[in-house]
C-alpha cells in the first residue's frame, strides 16, 4: 500500500509511475475522499471539544447549585453526543472507502525498472550454461514421463481434473528429493531459518501481501469461512511478523519455506495446458526476507543469485530477466525472473520471480523496525523469490536430462537424495 502523504505531496509522479505500469487510477477521486475524511474528523473533533467544555461547564453548574441550569446543558450534550456518534459513523465508512481504494493502487516501479507494455519488453540481464544440443529429437515432460511410468496426468484428472498431477515411483521419489535438496542448500548453505506455515491463511494475510481484495478470484476459497488456500508460501512467511515491530539488530531476517501451492489459475486458460508447467496445486520452496530500506536491493540481488544457484547445482541452463513496468506484479517494486531452458520447447521459461517490494507490503502488514539509534518505528522493506517452483524444476530435469533411449540422468548433486539412484529407466517387463 502507498503512503497516502507521499501520494498528496508527490501527485505528478505517482500518476506517472502508475501510468507506466498500464494502470489507470482515478486519484482525483482518492483526494477527494480523503478530503471528505478529513472534513469529518475536523467536524467530529470540533463536536468532541464541544462536549467536553460542556460536560465541565456541567460539573461546574452543579457545584454552584445551579441545577436547572445544568439539567439543560446536559440535554443539549445529549443531542451533541447523538451528532458525534452520526459523524463517526460516517467516518468510520470514508475511512474504510478511502482504505479499500488504496488497497487497489499497485506499488510504484523502481527507477531501475525498464518502460514496457508487456513481457515482450522485459531485458535479458545475463545467462548460465549452454543449452544441451541433442543428436536425436528430445521429448517432452510429458511423453518421458509417461514412458517412463512416473506421471499419471490421466489419472490425476480422474481424481481431482484438469491441470492436476499425479507422480509416481521414481516421479515421486524426484520430486520429493528436489524439495530436501532445495530446503538444505538453503539453510545450510545461505543462511536462511527453514519454517514449515500453515497452508491455509485468513483474509488479513492476504490483504497484507497484496493478493487481496485485487486478486480473489484466483484464490481457492474454504466455503463457509474466510480461510483461503496459499497460492505460494510468501503468505503466511510474510505474515509471520504482521503487527510486529522487530529490531533493527535482528534483520535481514531471511526465511525459506516448503508448501503446496493452489492457484485457480482463472487468467489462464488455453495457456500450457499440456504437462505440468501450469498447475492448479504444485510444490514450491519460496525464499522471504524482512530487511531495512537501505540494504534491500543488494537484498534483491542476493536473492536472486540464492534462487540460481539451484539450478547451476542442478547444471540446467537458465536466463535472469528484469521485468518492464508493464510486466510487473501488483505488489512489486522490482522483479527478476529467473528462467530455465526447456528443450521441448526451445526456449527458457520461468521458474522463479525474485522481488523486491519495498515497504509496500509492510504498510499493509504493518511489519515495522526499530532503529538502532532510536527514534520512531520504521517500515520494513519484504522480498521473496522461488527458490524453486519444484514442478518446473522436475520439467527441466527430464527434458534436459532425457536420453537417446528414453531413460533420464539424475543430476549429480541429487543422486544422494535419490538413495543412490542414478538413472530413470523403463520400468522392466515381468
Amino acid at each position: 500500500m502507498l503512503d497516502l502523504r507521499f501520494i498528496r505531496e508527490n501527485l505528478d509522479y505517482v500518476k506517472k509511475r502508475i501510468q507506466e505500469r498500464g494502470v489507470i487510477i482515478d486519484f482525483d477521486k482518492l483526494l477527494t475522499i480523503d478530503e471528505e475524511r478529513r472534513k469529518v474528523i475536523q467536524a467530529v473533533e470540533k463536536l468532541e471539544h464541544e462536549r467536553n467544555v460542556g460536560s465541565k461547564k456541567v460539573g461546574e453548574l452543579k457545584r454552584s447549585g445551579k441545577l436547572r441550569e445544568a439539567e439543560e446543558l446536559q440535554l443539549s450534550l445529549k443531542s451533541l453526543s447523538e451528532q458525534v456518534k452520526q459523524l463517526s459513523e460516517k467516518r468510520n465508512q470514508v475511512e474504510e472507502e478511502l482504505r479499500n481504494f488504496l488497497l487497489n493502487i499497485p506499488n510504484i516501479p523502481h527507477s531501475s525498472v525498464p518502460y514496457g507494455k508487456d513481457s515482450s519488453d522485459n531485458v535479458e540481464i545475463r545467462r548460465w550454461g549452454e543449452p544441451k544440443r541433442f543428436d536425436f529429437i528430445p521429448k517432452d515432460h510429458v511423453e518421458i514421463g509417461k514412458g517412463l511410468d512416473i506421471l499419471d496426468l490421466d489419472r490425476a484428472a480422474k481424481i481431482a481434473g484438469a491441470r492436476f498431477a499425479l507422480y509416481k515411483g521414481l516421479g515421486a521419489r524426484l520430486e520429493r528429493a528436489l524439495i530436501n535438496f532445495m530446503i538444505d542448500l538453503h539453510t545450510n548453505h545461505h543462511g536462511y531459518m527453514e519454517v514449515l506455515p500453515p497452508f491455509i491463511a485468513n483474509r488479513e494475510s492476504f490483504i497484507g501481501t497484496g493478493n487481496l481484495p485485487k486478486f480473489e478470484e484466483d484464490l481457492f476459497k474454504l466455503e463457509g469461512t474466510d480461510f483461503f488456500l496459499v497460492p505460494t508460501a510468501e503468505v503466511p512467511v510474510t505474515n509471520i511478523h504482521r503487527n510486529e515491530i522487530l529490531p533493527e539488530e535482528e534483520l535481514t531476517k531471511k526465511y525459506v519455506a516448503y508448501t503446496p501451492c493452489f492457484r485457480k489459475e482463472a487468467g489462464s486458460y488455453g495457456k500450457d495446458v499440456r504437462g505440468i508447467i501450469r498447475q492448479h496445486q504444485f510444490n514450491k520452496v519460496e525464499l522471504v526476507k524482512f530487511t531495512t530500506p537501505d540494504s534491500s536491493y543488494e537484498e534483491l540481488e542476493s536473492l536472486t543469485q540464492d534462487a540460481a544457484h539451484v539450478l547451476e547445482l542442478l547444471e540446467l541452463p537458465y536466463r535472469v530477466v528484469l521485468l518492464c513496468t508493464g510486466d510487473l506484479g501488483f505488489a512489486s517494486a522490482k522483479t527478476y525472473d529467473i528462467e530455465v531452458w526447456i528443450p521441448s520447447e526451445n526456449t527458457y521459461r520461468e521458474i522463479s520471480s525474485c522481488s523486491n517490494f519495498e515497504d509496500f507490503q509492510a504498510r499493509r502488514a504493518n511489519i515495522r523496525y526499530r532503529p538502532k539509534e532510536g527514534g520512531k518505528p520504521r517500515f520494513v522493506h519484504t522480498l521473496n523469490g522461488s527458490g524453486l517452483a519444484v514442478g518446473r524444476t522436475v520439467v527441466a530435469i527430464l527434458e534436459n536430462y532425457q536420453e537417446p533411449d528414453g531413460s533420464v540422468t539424475i543430476p549429480k548433486v541429487l543422486v544422494p537424495y535419490m538413495g543412490g539412484i542414478e538413472k530413470i529407466k523403463f520400468p522392466e517387463k515381468p
